[in-house]
């Protein structure tokens, strides 16, 4: 039993690359616009991901007056700040934010259904 090599097996975490990429809210920059189904026929989009600089209440007043929907800014302690809106707004809002030059549109996520 001389000169044994000894390999003690490492863990492997397949997900260390992730996590590492994705440590963060608005990782990357994306902009998340996904939609939330509450009861029946109701439904909320939600906006996540902006820039901290952007006054978040003025971009919620512009959206609501456009789409003529209501909607608020809700602190959450893991994702910041949220856009919430009424009714499935997915894509007037993308649209919204690229023509208002917010952000760029390879930058938007949009989730749901």
């Amino acid at each position: 039993m001389s000169e044994l090599d000894i390999q003690i097996p490492t863990t492997f975490d397949p997900f260390a690359e992730a996590n590492a990429e994705d440590s963060g809210a608005g990782s990357k920059e994306y902009v998340h616009v996904r939609i939330q189904q509450r009861n029946g026929r109701k439904s909320l989009t939600t906006v996540q991901g902006l820039k901290k600089e952007f006054s978040y209440n003025k971009i919620l007043k512009d959206l609501k007056k456009e789409f003529c929907c209501n909607g608020t800014v809700v602190q959450d302690p893991e994702l910041g700040q949220v856009i919430q809106l009424q009714g499935d707004q997915r894509k007037n809002v993308s649209t919204f934010l690229v023509q208002a030059g917010i952000v760029k549109k390879e930058h938007i996520k949009i989730h749901g259904f």
